[in-house]
């Protein structure tokens, strides 16, 4: 052994030997990570809410649309902030640079723990669906939830290639899935219109026409959710001031298309009465078209539309603590990069916190009470692009949001009239999240403090 090596390596240098975040991202994959963000049990299960609520298939359909218009509009404003600060990590990132670090630490930490409770939901329901249609792994759910969170983490532990392969391939597969489910509506259905185009008094309710429209727009709004998938992988798009804005507006109109063409096939299908109040109207739908196999369908396409969401917040979960070990609220050692590309520790704590989430049955509980950071995550975003307007004025952007400050300044009425109702339509939970945001900035001052100390 010489000299050299007898001497320890230097942070430095341990920096130097590890990889970097490849820029190897395009076009494509910002599309396939929105799409397979976006759409997954959502569309399948709320049709039958928002029916429940609404008398008449105009207001119906009004609804899913001004949902998405709500999701163009925060895309629009989202996608400023994304071409201008091209940095991986998710939402925290701009509301880090625009508000300050512990308004960054709020939205990073409860982005990661609610997207590790996804993972962990989206592969029980994984699970469960198999051990229907696969009778013996009915009785391993937990341990079949597991396996498939920990095999999409070995996958993308290979590298970003991997990771962005199998995002591709996976949203391509669930467009197709529903394409496939729309043509065969409108194939093999017959017209039900006559019956979907019912009066505002075909369904009784017993609430005003005003607070269901509010409730059944918030149930869309939550649909939607997702668009913002391309913006955790900002700094690995290999042209992010054109390919972020271009996903994002896209990536929200190919959804707001697939939704609205769900929905149409649905009433082409069944009349409103019949998806009011339906769990599973899609479901329902199969089973006219198909009969006694429509439930076995609708289970496949159930599991296609699940793989990509779980692949997507996967990758995901690991960039958000990667990007909060790199600007230290959080050790550094999450910011570890292997020659793949991949955040290897932040990969491994996220996939360690999902399963642990699957086999303590805590991943529902964990994403009521984070519902309520959900919203103001986005309210922060909203209000960063006005402050970094006013702060950073000088800054390139790339991309400036179309006609602001009033679309800008809709979307962050909406995210703020939203938390209200979030706070309002679940309370408990909704108490409990400003608990923990109560308690969340002594424990911001102990982990900086913390980290600096390990730094000296």
């Amino acid at each position: 052994m010489n000299e050299a090596d007898s001497v320890p390596m230097t942070a430095a240098a341990v920096k130097q030997r590890q990889g970097k975040l490849l820029r190897i991202l395009g076009l494509g994959f910002g599309l396939a990570v929105i799409i397979g963000n976006t759409i997954g049990a959502g569309i399948l299960r709320t049709p039958g809410e928002v029916a429940a609520y609404l008398p008449g298939t105009w207001l119906y359909l009004g609804v899913w649309l001004t949902g998405g218009l709500y999701a163009l509009l925060g895309a629009n404003s989202i996608a400023e902030l994304g071409a201008m600060i091209p940095r991986s990590g998710g939402q925290y990132v701009f509301v880090r640079r625009a508000l300050g670090d512990y308004p960054g630490f709020i939205v990073g930490w409860s982005d990661w723990v609610s997207t590790c409770g996804s993972v962990a939901l989206i592969a029980m329901v994984i699970a469960e669906y198999s051990g229907v249609l696969i009778q013996t792994l009915s009785l391993h759910t937990t341990t079949l939830a597991s396996a498939i969170a920990i095999s999409f983490a070995i996958l993308q532990w290979r590298g970003v290639r991997w990771g962005s392969s199998v995002q591709n391939l996976t949203s391509l597969l669930k467009a197709l899935a529903f394409i496939a489910l729309v043509a065969a509506c409108f194939i093999f259905g017959g017209a039900q219109s006559a019956q979907a185009n019912s009066s505002l008094s075909s369904v009784v309710h017993n609430r005003s026409l005003f607070l269901s429209l509010i409730l059944a727009l918030q149930a869309v709004i939550y649909t939607y959710d997702g668009w913002t998938g391309v913006i955790y992988f900002s700094e690995e798009v290999r042209e992010p001031g054109r390919d972020i804005p271009r996903a994002l507006l896209g990536g929200a109109l190919s959804v707001i298309v697939i939704y609205l063409l769900v929905n149409l096939a649905l009433i082409y299908v069944l009349p409103l009465s019949r998806i009011a109040g339906d769990p599973l109207a899609v479901g329902a739908a199969t089973q006219v078209i198909f009969g006694a196999q429509g439930e076995m369908i609708i289970r496949w396409l159930m599991i296609i539309s699940m793989l990509s969401s779980l692949n997507a917040c996967s990758l995901m979960a690991s960039r958000v603590l990667f990007g909060l070990g790199r600007d230290s609220l959080f050790s550094d050692r999450a910011s570890a990069v292997n020659q793949g590309g991949t955040p290897t520790t932040a990969l491994l704590m996220g996939t360690l916190v999902s399963v642990f989430f699957i086999v303590t049955g805590t991943f529902n509980q964990v994403i009521a009470v984070l519902a309520f950071f959900f919203v103001l995550n986005y309210t922060l975003s909203f209000l960063s692009v006005f402050v970094l307007r006013r702060t950073e004025p000088e800054t390139p952007r790339p991309f400036r949001a179309w006609g602001y400050p009033w679309t800008t300044g809709l979307s962050l009425a909406g995210s703020v009239a939203f938390l209200v109702s979030a706070i309002v339509s679940d309370t408990r939970n909704s108490v409990r999240a400003l608990l923990l945001l109560a308690a969340s900035y002594p424990v911001f001052l102990l982990l900086r403090r913390s980290i600096r100390l390990a730094a000296d």
